[in-house]
């Protein structure tokens, strides 16, 4: 009677965390097939089915008595909030249980130096292209050179790390000083996060940069895991232990890039960190924190709109102070604030 006790709370957990993993799908599908919509909108089928999710944002403003979801800005940035919450957290797992937390700061100030290299490039050559894009190619390489910096050097722990993150912010500084001398360049945006900040350009970038991490976490789940609680039997095993490290990392900055439209790079690695931290209170197993990161990650960047749009507050301050409140309840709950994770189940 207590083995059948003890399993059937436990089927019921896995149960709630299955249906929330499979309602947060469905979420991201569709925020993604609108991303998509609003990009083939003048396609007689896609015209309906567009018009479709203009209507459900008009009877989201009439039930919610607001006046944003019937613009089209919004549902791309909440089409970017939502694909944020489920590949911040899904990359973050690893980051955090292999202590890299601080890697994402450092990615983001990177990426906030290849947003000040666009930005300098469009005052001074005319050139219109997304600063995103700038933004990711200077972030990848930043990811690649604390990776080769890591294998290559005799710095101790997380020196390549620190260097990177304050050598990049400095470059960004000098940059965007220098080009606020030329054409009074504003990038408060891409500090502190802001809903206008998501361009459409930058709403499908993230669409498209989702499904790759995704698919890439999928593919690699198995080595990632073996690499992160033991990378030096990983390297016993012949992994490719160094490429996967440089996956990581490329994906991570990948992910930051694209969530610093909504979080802003002060705030992006909140998510890459916060709701891991949450779920590794009450998670019994490394698969369980991972489906917890991302219900937790979701229920923050959908909370964080709530509040902003209620409020009138900044859309990332909001997501991270709902995300920390959800680590504190996620304390509380736990019978210990210390707590080993099995790599099955």
């Amino acid at each position: 009677m207590t083995s059948v006790t003890s399993v059937e709370p436990t089927d019921r957990r896995r149960t709630v965390q299955v249906v929330g993993i499979g309602v947060t799908a469905l979420l991201a599908v569709g925020m993604l097939s609108f991303l998509v919509l609003y990009w083939a909108q003048d396609l007689p089928v896609a015209r309906e089915l567009y018009a479709g999710f203009r209507a459900a944002g008009r009877g989201a403003d009439a039930a919610l008595g607001t006046n944003v979801f019937r613009h089209p800005f919004m549902w791309q940035s909440l089409s970017t909030g939502v694909l944020v919450g489920v590949v911040a957290p899904l990359v973050g797992v690893f980051l955090v249980h292999r202590e890299m937390a601080l890697i994402g700061e450092t990615l983001a100030h990177t990426a906030f130096a290849g947003v000040a290299v666009g930005l300098l490039l469009t005052s001074t050559t005319g050139w219109s292209g997304s600063l995103l894009l700038v933004a990711l190619v200077v972030a990848i390489a930043g990811a690649l050179g604390v990776q080769w910096l890591t294998e290559h050097t005799d710095a101790y722990g997380d020196v390549p790390i620190a260097i990177m993150l304050s050598g990049s912010f400095a470059v960004g500084t000098l940059i965007i000083s220098y080009g606020r001398g030329l054409t009074g360049i504003n990038v408060e945006g891409y500090l502190f996060g802001n809903l206008a900040v998501v361009t459409v350009e930058g709403a499908r970038l993230m669409g498209v940069l989702s499904m790759v991490v995704v698919a890439a976490i999928v593919l690699t789940y198995k080595p990632l895991l073996f690499i992160t609680f033991d990378e030096q039997a990983a390297r016993v095993a012949q992994l490719n232990v160094t490429g996967y490290n440089a996956l990581l990392v490329v994906l991570t900055a990948v992910v930051v890039v694209g969530a610093m439209q909504v979080l802003g790079v002060i705030l992006v690695a909140a998510m890459l960190v916060v709701p891991v931290a949450a779920a590794s209170q009450v998670a019994r197993s490394f698969r369980e924190a991972t489906r917890l990161s991302v219900l937790f990650g979701q229920l923050s960047v959908l909370g964080g709109f709530a509040l902003a749009i209620r409020l009138g507050l900044p859309t990332g301050g909001s997501i991270v102070v709902v995300a920390i409140s959800i680590y504190l309840g996620a304390i509380a709950l736990s019978s210990s604030s210390i707590r080993a994770l099995s790599t099955h189940g």
